[in-house]
């Protein structure tokens, strides 16, 4: 008989608990529970937490600013529990309006870390006044917002829920914080928001930060991620401030995410030029050699300067491909970067992302016809160019310049009439010889080569004595 009821008191524990569905007991104040909302009243919701009574939150704390009900049979919510009994379990947001032991339950609320609703009376030294359940609290203008306040005076007169951080002296010292409770929001929200992130996705944010490295994207409230300057744009970019503005939105390619480290906020890598092809890509298919083009110079270097074709594609001017008019020797002398300037592809290497390009050839190379335009024997008025202990530099035309040796100089009649000329004076000279592979013109004076002439001549018994008297006859007079 003992045994039987032993068995039936089981039975009706095991039946009891099966009623009961193995739910908690109880809840404590200030702790934060979820609960499903199984329906909607007039004035009030009800949520199943998980215990054998449900939890029961005023209506008026789940509408938005158009009185609109924020939540829906099924939503799961997140409430502080206010107060418990074995009939009801009253939950809340934060605590506000309930006056009855207002010290008590705002010990309750400082130890549970439970928000308490708080209006903002006015600025004070270092922060704000907030009544908080018709007791005075003290809020420090740092934990006011999560940003930083520009404009406290906008925060004077609104009500927002707040953190007892800390409670002396029976409630008569309260300090409390709002930016606990918006970081704990943030980083929920932020949690999730990591989640969605995926390399090679493209997606939205605001500029809100320009460095010298860089600009900082924040992506979603407390998520930022960078655009290295070598990923703003294809082309080169000295400084952010050149594309961006604080507060401009963009639209961004998510290039790497690396986990935290050392306490450290994951570190996003974004691009902006990946948002668009590398130009680079059919750079032989959209230009050939000796393809005319027109670009802005970049910059300027010791061995030529560098030519914005499109943004992100440059090419290299060689000091060599200047000018053949003239012995370039420091590049900026001759262009300036922003300059806009003429040239002509010479090479294209894809691979190494190389283009090279030449200005001289835009307006073609005085050497190319160099034989049909001087012959041996012909006379040609120059410029004295430069003088050297070997000869004289004589310039026939801008990029064609010949040389007139010395021992040339020597034999000619009055070598002193030529030894007097000066840098950019004109000069007569004979063309003797003509090199276009070498690009050599050889000169002798003018004066010279009518005794040459005339040696000829006297050489020669059948040539007619008149050639050779009017020869003669001109030494004659150039001798008098």
């Amino acid at each position: 008989m003992l045994e039987d009821d032993i068995t039936g008191e089981e039975n009706f524990a095991e039946m009891f608990e099966a009623f009961s569905g193995g739910k908690r007991e109880g809840l404590t104040i200030g702790e934060k529970v979820k609960g499903k909302v199984i329906s909607i009243g007039r004035e009030s919701v009800f949520l199943d937490t998980g215990t054998k009574v449900d939890g029961v939150v005023d209506l008026a704390e789940l509408l938005d600013k158009n009185q609109e009900v924020t939540c829906k049979v099924g939503d799961i919510l997140e409430l502080y529990v206010v107060s418990s009994n074995g009939h009801e379990i009253r939950l809340s947001r934060g605590l506000s309006g309930h006056r009855d032991s207002n010290s008590d339950i705002l010990n309750d609320a400082y130890r549970n870390a439970m928000p308490v609703d708080g209006k903002v009376k006015e600025e004070c030294k270092g922060g704000f006044r907030v009544e908080l359940m018709g007791k005075r609290a003290f809020c420090p203008i740092s934990q006011i917002d999560i940003k930083y306040v520009e404009k406290p005076a906008e925060y004077v007169g609104e009500t927002f829920p707040f953190v007892i951080t800390e409670y002396e002296e029976d409630g008569k010292n309260i300090i409390v914080s709002r930016r606990t409770l918006l970081k704990k929001e943030q980083d929920e929200k932020k949690k999730i928001f990591m989640t969605t992130l995926t390399v090679g996705m493209e997606i939205q944010g605001t500029i809100t930060k320009l460095m010298p490295f860089g600009a900082f994207v924040e992506l979603t409230p407390g998520v930022e991620g960078m655009i290295h300057l070598s990923e703003m744009s294809w082309g080169r970019t000295e400084k952010a401030e050149d594309i961006f503005s604080v507060g401009d939105p963009v639209t961004v390619k998510i290039l790497d995410i690396q986990a935290p480290k050392g306490g450290k906020d994951t570190k996003i890598s974004l691009s902006l030029k990946h948002m668009s092809g590398d130009p680079w890509t059919d750079v032989t298919e959209r230009y050939h050699v000796g393809d005319k083009i027109k670009g802005k110079v970049t910059r300027c270097v010791k061995f030529g300067v560098f030519v914005e074709i499109v943004p992100g594609l440059e090419g290299l001017v060689h000091i060599s491909q200047m000018s053949y008019t003239k012995r370039v020797l420091r590049p900026e002398e001759e262009v300036e970067p922003g300059e806009t300037v003429d040239g002509v592809i010479n090479e294209i290497d894809p691979e190494k992302k190389r283009i090279s390009l030449s200005i001289k050839d835009v307006e073609g190379d005085p050497w190319a016809d160099i034989q049909e335009k001087y012959r041996p024997g012909q006379a040609v008025k120059g410029t004295l160019e430069k003088k050297e202990k070997f000869g004289y530099f004589v310039q026939l035309e801008p990029g064609v310049t010949g040389l007139l040796p010395s021992s040339a100089i020597a034999k000619a009649s009055k070598p002193s009439d030529i030894e007097k000329l000066n840098n950019g004076d004109p000069v007569m000279v004979l063309v003797t010889n003509v090199d276009p592979r070498d690009r050599k013109i050889s000169l002798s004076p003018t004066d010279l080569m009518e005794v040459e002439d005339w040696k000829q001549y006297s050489e020669t018994p059948n040539k007619s004595m008149g050639s050779l008297g009017e020869k003669l006859q001109k030494a004659l007079n150039r001798d008098k």
